[in-house]
């Protein structure tokens, strides 16, 4: 299977380093991407991160927009200004910056959430919270008469 899928929680060492899990490894090498693309997400309290999809969707994005204007300039500036490109040590693992840890208010612990062409990086207990949230409104769109799913 290609893609982000399921969600890992994995502990922070002492050095501030995280294991990305295998699955999502192998979905980057798959990609072609040398590392971890990351930036604070603009809908939640947590960081998206990915490869080449992840870094060609913002493209399209951008892509809609008229440049030199301020929408593409805000835009621009959030998905890549304020982005980081982490390393990948040889164990598999990252150290995770001041920017990623505090967005997402990490400190011990990190949980990472599959999306297909990215994946994000929580803090456990917010991303608990966020999952049933996700869950009621997933149910709301999938019975919408628009989802197909509905009257």
């Amino acid at each position: 299977m290609s893609g982000f899928v399921s969600h890992y929680t994995n502990r922070l060492d002492a050095k501030g380093r995280v294991s990305v899990p295998a699955s999502f490894r192998q979905a980057l090498t798959r990609d072609g991407f040398e590392g971890l693309y990351c930036f604070p997400s603009l809908h939640q309290m947590a960081v998206d991160a990915g490869g080449h999809q992840l870094v060609a969707e913002i493209a399209k994005r951008l892509e809609g927009l008229d440049t030199l204007t301020a929408d593409h300039d805000a835009l621009s500036t959030a998905l890549y200004g304020a982005s980081e490109t982490l390393k990948i040590d040889g164990d598999g693992r990252v150290m995770l910056s001041d920017m990623i840890r505090e967005h997402a208010g990490v400190t011990d612990q990190v949980t990472f959430v599959g999306q297909g062409y990215k994946f994000q990086i929580w803090e456990p207990e917010r991303f608990r919270a966020h999952r049933a949230d996700a869950m009621k409104r997933a149910m709301s769109v999938l019975s919408s008469p628009r989802a197909g799913g509905g009257q």
